[in-house]
């Protein structure tokens, strides 16, 4: 009776959360149409407003919240993909990927030999260059491998769709989501025991941006920790072969334009300024303070550091610490970067997910491999 009792008090206080939280996005998703100077972000605003508000309305006190979410998902990020494609309306990143994508079709090379104006630059790794080569518009592209790559790692929540920082790229065009789709699949291969396949995952996910490499590591240092020294150097030779292989022959094929694009345009340090421009501390830090790009920079530099001293000081041992670790890091990297915006959070907020996944099919670890005891401690 008692466990019945607590069972009931905990689901009521759950859906008590959940309608606060789907009542928060209805408030914030207008303000942010409102406040936006973006068309799509506008539209997207005030479609998922009215979705959210919904799905409030719709959250029991207690029991199943499904039909909430499936309305919280349409709204927030469904309806408004399908009416901004219809519309022909996307962010920047939509058209970029689509020139890329024709640029690798008829020339070999996705990136503009000569950028000078904000949309000529092309900041992805070549691999981001393969969703502009699919027929349609590269976000049903984009969208369906984040959700894919989620389904593999055991993330396909409604919840975590109709969150604000993911329903609006979906919608508008984000190529994070792939990314951190592929990052999450990634960790959770590797906490399952399958360093072939993760690194597979790893390696596309470094194929398509920066961000993805440091999740190499930190998958090294979980499979080295569960599985041993010689999986988890399969699993980082695989990543790094497969993203070698998509990046480097672009970068040795048009060495300058493959800087301007990818090095030099993201770190805002080129004449046209990026126009990822949230007032984070590394953007802050390059606009109002003088040398204020070094120091982002060495700030970064310094972050990067403690991540890897953290991991080879105590490595994590199950998929959640990994996610967790992963997920600190890129937050600190969206924060200290000298061109960056809110966007970019969906990366660390995606894997902060899969840090507090309840246990299963994507976040339940096997067993590590016991040590085999030594002939003398057999006989002893």
């Amino acid at each position: 009776m008692r466990k019945t009792l607590g069972e009931h008090a905990a689901k009521h206080t759950a859906g008590h959360v959940e309608r606060c939280a789907w009542a928060g996005y209805a408030v914030v998703a207008p303000v942010f149409a409102t406040v936006s100077d973006v068309g799509p972000h506008r539209v997207w605003g005030w479609v998922a407003g009215a979705g959210y508000a919904v799905a409030a309305f719709l959250t029991p006190g207690s029991g199943p919240r499904r039909a909430a979410r499936a309305v919280a998902v349409l709204g927030a990020a469904v309806v408004p993909l399908v009416c901004l494609v219809a519309a022909g309306l996307g962010q920047l990143e939509v058209a970029v990927v689509e020139r890329s994508g024709r640029l690798l079709l008829t020339t070999g090379n996705p990136y503009v030999p000569a950028p000078t104006a904000v949309a000529d630059f092309n900041p992805y790794l070549p691999g981001m260059a393969l969703f502009g080569m699919l027929p349609g518009d590269p976000r049903w592209w984009l969208g369906g491998a984040f959700v894919a790559a989620l389904a593999g790692a055991g993330l396909h929540r409604a919840p975590l769709l109709a969150c604000p920082l993911v329903a609006l790229p979906l919608a508008v065009g984000g190529t994070d989501l792939p990314v951190a789709g592929l990052m999450c699949l990634g960790v959770s291969l590797a906490g399952r025991g399958r360093p072939g396949r993760a690194g597979l995952a790893l390696g596309a996910a470094a194929a398509l941006k920066w961000t993805a490499w440091p999740a190499l590591p930190v998958a090294l240092a979980l499979i080295a920790v569960r599985r041993g020294r010689r999986p988890a150097l399969r699993c980082v030779a695989v990543g790094v072969s497969t993203a070698t292989a998509a990046v480097l022959p672009f970068a040795l094929a048009a060495p300058s334009a493959f800087h301007r694009n990818v090095v030099a345009f993201p770190l805002g340090l080129t004449a046209t300024a990026s126009p990822a421009a949230s007032p984070l501390p590394g953007r802050l830090l390059a606009s109002h303070v003088p040398g204020g790009a070094v120091i982002a920079l060495v700030l970064l530099s310094v972050g990067a550091l403690l991540l890897a001293l953290s991991l080879a000081l105590r490595p994590p041992g199950t998929v959640r610490a990994a996610g967790a670790r992963l997920a600190l890091g890129l937050g600190l990297a969206t924060a200290l970067m000298p061109a960056t915006r809110f966007g970019y959070l969906v990366c660390p907020l995606v894997l902060g997910a899969l840090a507090y996944q309840p246990a299963g099919r994507g976040t339940a670890d096997i067993p590590p491999v016991p040590s085999v005891p030594s002939e003398k401690a057999a006989i002893a």
